[in-house]
């Protein structure tokens, strides 16, 4: 039987505090506060909940924090305001920079995309002669 929290299926083979953070929004230090919450042992695997905790684990997950959609959608439009008001971190999202002030010259490539080639001098080597 697979375990569904907010939507998502959980694996059954790992413990409690990993299988959670499968929720985008749910890091480990965060399921280990849910799960102490709930009174439920963080050794335990996922397969091994009751349908009382898992129950009691639903609740809290989707009453209490913003996990999923709802989370991305609220970051999605906090950068959309930044870009909207054009303050300096708008404007490095528009221009697909890095945000947060690292240098560009010789990394950021997981912002920048494919790395770009450069050309050598352009000037081709002679002939050795036969």
């Amino acid at each position: 039987m697979a375990i569904r929290i907010a939507g998502i299926i959980i694996p059954e083979e790992k413990q409690i505090p990993i299988a959670l953070s499968y929720i985008y929004g749910i890091g480990k230090p965060l399921a280990l506060e849910i799960l102490k919450k709930t009174n439920i042992n963080p050794a335990k695997k996922a397969k091994d909940l009751e349908e009382k905790e898992l129950a009691n684990l639903r609740k809290i997950i989707e009453g209490s924090y913003k996990i999923e959609g709802e989370l991305r959608r609220e970051i999605l439009e906090n950068i959309k305001r930044l870009k909207e008001i054009k303050c300096w971190r708008g404007t490095r999202h528009i221009k697909r920079l890095p945000v947060r002030g690292q240098k560009t010259r010789k990394n950021a490539r997981t912002i920048r995309g494919k790395p770009k080639v450069t050309v050598g001098s352009g000037r081709k080597k002679a002939p050795t002669p036969k």
